[in-house]
């Protein structure tokens, strides 16, 4: 296994590989790229077919928050960590003690947060053993997951306005493809605005919770991509989007919460010439980190949430842009984002030659 031959190996500044024999920890950190700031990013804990599988994922969401939080504004750079194991059935405080001490050993270059697998309490459990820990409840700011499904909610009604050119969601019809923390919030947030929910879990207790309480269609894993609606919203894992899913959507929109939804990059222009309309996830689903960056003892929960609000803007800009330029809203979300890096590494480069 070479990290620098890896497909998704995009110059970062490292990947490290952690073992920790009492526990049985196997953890891999990727720090991006630290130009704007530290590498903050979730801890995604899964049970992934290979060694191979979690540098790729690990990798492809270090990027990803590099982007993320240079297209939010916020001065943090792009880092991310997996652990790999069973959710269910592997987690021990020991084991993210341990944890805790790997990312203790980079010394604050990344910040570690919950992701897909972990939860706040886990990482509470982390930060017995390292300050660099983010989104518990010390900071104030707490759980990130409720942000982030604001911010996603945001940008879909953003998407709403300017494809269906609706500015209410009252019977826009969403399928929503993962129901957990982020997923299943952003379901309480349509139901609110008056959308129509169809949905698809894993997790079957999850999907009775929303038929109940939110009046929901549940619809089995695979059935979801097929349903007749405005908006397919993926909140579960990433590279969602590919050549064989593509073609059985049948929605104008595709607005979710997950990170890394393309298979590949050329997969954004396979959606805009079949006329849907693509919110890049990163620029959607920032909601959480945008709420991070405000941590501290001075902390404004109104503050952070008009910011996270700004996602609808955001979004906005994008699909006007792409639409103006004749490019899709990937490629339009990823210049935007180089711009702000280009910028700040001219920075100091600048302040480096005047010392």
């Amino acid at each position: 296994m070479s990290v620098f031959s890896a497909k998704e190996f995009d110059n970062h500044e490292a990947v490290l590989f952690f073992h920790d024999r009492t526990t049985g920890l196997k953890a891999i950190i990727a720090v991006h790229d630290t130009t704007l700031g530290p590498a903050l990013g979730g801890t995604r804990m899964w049970n992934y077919e290979s060694d191979e599988a979690a540098l790729a994922d690990v990798l492809r969401l270090s990027r990803g928050m590099t982007y993320k939080s240079s297209l939010a504004g916020v001065n943090l750079g792009g880092g991310k960590s997996v652990i790999i194991g069973d959710p269910r059935t592997d987690k021990t405080p020991a084991l993210f003690e341990a944890f805790g001490r790997a990312v203790d050993q980079l010394g604050g270059r990344y910040i570690a947060a919950e992701d897909v697998g972990t939860s706040v309490a886990d990482l509470e459990t982390a930060r017995q053993t390292t300050r660099h820990i983010a989104g518990i409840s010390e900071g104030n700011a707490g759980d990130p997951s409720p942000a982030t499904a604001y911010g996603v909610f945001q940008g879909l009604k953003a998407a709403v306005l300017f494809r269906l050119k609706k500015d209410t969601l009252s019977g826009i019809k969403v399928a929503v493809q993962g129901l957990g923390h982020v997923g299943y919030g952003l379901c309480e947030l349509l139901k609110e605005a008056g959308a129509t929910l169809i949905v698809a879990d894993i997790n079957e207790t999850s999907v009775s919770k929303a038929v109940d309480q939110l009046g929901a269609v549940p619809v089995g894993i695979e059935e979801i991509y097929d349903q007749d609606v405005d908006v397919f919203a993926p909140c579960a894992l990433g590279a969602i989007l590919n050549d064989n899913t593509i073609p059985r959507l049948n929605a104008y929109i595709v607005a979710g919460s997950a990170n890394n939804q393309l298979a590949e990059a050329h997969h954004a222009n396979i959606m805009t010439a079949r006329g849907l309309l693509y919110a890049p996830d990163y620029a959607i689903n920032a909601g959480g980190i945008i709420m991070i960056s405000h941590e501290g003892p001075k902390f404004d929960r109104e503050k952070a949430m008009r910011h996270v609000g700004g996602i609808y803007d955001t979004c906005l800009d994008i699909f006007k842009r792409a639409e103006r330029e004749n490019m899709t809203t990937a490629e339009i979300a990823d210049r935007i984002a180089l711009e702000r890096l280009e910028k700040a590494r001219n920075d100091k480069k600048k302040l480096a030659l005047a010392s």
